[in-house]
């Protein structure tokens, strides 16, 4: 029985073994090679893992299974063309299997996997050709790739791009990620109003409230199943965009789905439901580009931001970001986004035309959200633990700072750049119940208003009359009179209302 075990063992399971050492370490290789961009230490530690994985394996078939006697230097080559070759078959894999996810460099990953996993693997078993023999087959390899590289690229180029990370080609119909519909919810108690100037609150609770600005009446309310955080109009007024986390049993201990974050967009008229897209696991925060081109959404748990095309509703780039995007504005002329990073106390710098981050600016510790001058020449940045507003001229990102109250959460510039407001939202166990008024001209606090407890969602309305507050720990909304800066309405919505948004 002893014998028969270490004969089934030296013939069977070891050599099965080392099979599979292959196959995941070809497989750990290529799927951190399409998605180094999305997590570069992730997927480092992944590749690494993978490539050792393979040389063992490599080691073991020579000289345990092929019982060869390999020198210092043989073993050297075979762990050398051994990785080589394993990054090789990984990018010819992974091209192909994430061909639409990795279109801006699929054309390299394949073309170049074929020649770097051939001369490897040459090299790696010690075949020698010669030059009468090398020369014609490097010459018809190098006929093949081109031409091969050309055609991808070509065709890349033609395709829509999708989100590298999810898994799932950018807008996703799956009912079960949303488990149920949308539903409008007409407040009959209201009598219908005529106006056509709205704003909409972001309930976490899985809500969002539509109120009349003339009024202050709860219109409509929009349930879904899930968290809604953040909300936007569009600049046309005709679309409402909305993240959502989905609730689900398989959620993770923040209480998103993995890979199941979306994106809502509604007729900001009917409130009905036009498109839901994909955007990782934790969208944070949703903002339209001013040319109505795009809306770019962060997703907090991936450090990336998605850059969705709203002519197709489709995924034009996943951006990797610092750690922690939360918060954001867009620059007036739609190139720039300003991308506030909780967890790394920077903003990332987006060209939106490039689709790239070009640069961090260090702000402070624990930055939320920004805003930015019509004439994007300054930038405000909230730094919720430093209980301050950085002031970021942009010509030479010098930050000087102006101390607000507790918590602040989110800042808005009313549209002719005389005042910012600060929502102060404090902690659950301390909150904060203000807004800080700021004076533009001299970067000083000329009012502190008092709204209702976790003051953190704010706008204004585009005659600059009123301020709008979302209150999450009272599930109120404040309105303020800018003239006066007093509150002259408290109106109560869905529970813990976060993001706000105001359609003229």
């Amino acid at each position: 029985m002893k014998k028969l075990a270490k004969e089934t063992w030296k013939e069977a399971i070891f050599p099965y073994l080392v099979y599979v050492m292959f196959f995941l370490g070809t497989g750990l290789i290529s799927g951190s090679i399409v998605h180094m961009p999305l997590d570069p230490k992730k997927y480092s530690i992944v590749l690494v893992i993978g490539m050792g994985v393979f040389v063992i394996a490599s080691l073991l078939n020579e000289t345990v299974i092929d019982k060869k006697h390999l020198s210092f230097f043989s073993t050297v080559r075979l762990v050398i063309f051994s990785l080589l070759l394993s990054i090789g078959i990984g990018m010819i894999s992974g091209g192909i299997q994430h061909f639409e996810d990795v279109l801006d460099y699929a054309g390299y990953l394949i073309p170049g996997g074929i020649m770097l996993s051939l001369i490897s693997f040459l090299f790696k078993n010690n075949i020698k050709l010669g030059l009468k023999k090398s020369l014609p087959l490097f010459t018809i390899m190098l006929l093949l790739v081109l031409p091969l590289s050309y055609t991808l690229k070509t065709l890349a180029a033609s395709m829509p791009k999708s989100e590298g990370h999810s898994h799932s080609g950018g807008e996703s119909d799956h009912s079960e990620e949303v488990s149920s519909s949308t539903v409008v919810e007409e407040n009959l108690n209201n009598e219908a109003t005529s106006n056509n100037s709205f704003y909409f609150t972001a309930n976490e609770e899985g809500s969002i409230t539509k109120l009349d600005s003339n009024t202050n009446r709860i219109i409509a309310t929009i349930n879904v199943e899930g968290s809604i955080h953040n909300v936007q109009i569009s600049p046309n007024g005709k679309v409402l965009a909305a993240t959502l986390v989905p609730k689900s049993d398989g959620h993770d201990d923040k209480g998103s789905v993995h890979g199941h974050g979306y994106i809502l967009f509604y007729n900001s008229e009917t409130t009905e439901l036009i498109k839901k897209v994909n955007v990782g696991n934790h969208p944070a925060h949703v903002v339209f580009t001013d040319d109505n081109k795009y809306v770019l959404a962060t997703d907090s748990e991936k450090n990336t931001v998605s850059v969705i095309d709203l002519s197709s509703y489709k995924i034009a780039k996943t951006i990797p970001t610092g750690e922690g995007p939360h918060g954001f504005r867009i620059s007036n002329d739609s190139k720039y986004a300003y991308i506030a990073n909780s967890e790394s106390d920077t903003v990332s710098v987006i060209d939106i035309n490039e689709l790239k981050e070009i640069k961090k600016i260090k702000v402070g510790n624990t930055p939320i959200t920004t805003a930015i001058t019509k004439d994007n020449t300054k930038l405000l940045v909230t730094l919720n633990s430093e209980n301050a507003l950085a002031v970021v001229d942009l010509a030479t990102d010098n930050v000087t700072k102006i101390t607000v109250d507790q918590g602040p959460a989110q800042v808005y510039i009313q549209n002719n750049n005389k005042f910012a407001f600060v929502a102060n939202q404090g902690t659950e166990s301390n909150p904060s119940n203000t807004i800080s008024k700021i004076d533009l001209s001299t970067n000083k606090v000329v009012s502190t208003i008092e709204v209702g407890e976790g003051a953190h969602g704010i706008v204004v309305s585009g005659d600059n009359k009123f301020v709008y507050i979302t209150n999450m720990y009272d599930n109120t909304v404040s309105v303020v009179d800018n003239s006066k800066d007093k509150v002259i309405a408290i109106i109560p919505v869905g529970k813990t209302p976060n993001g706000i948004t105001y359609k003229n």
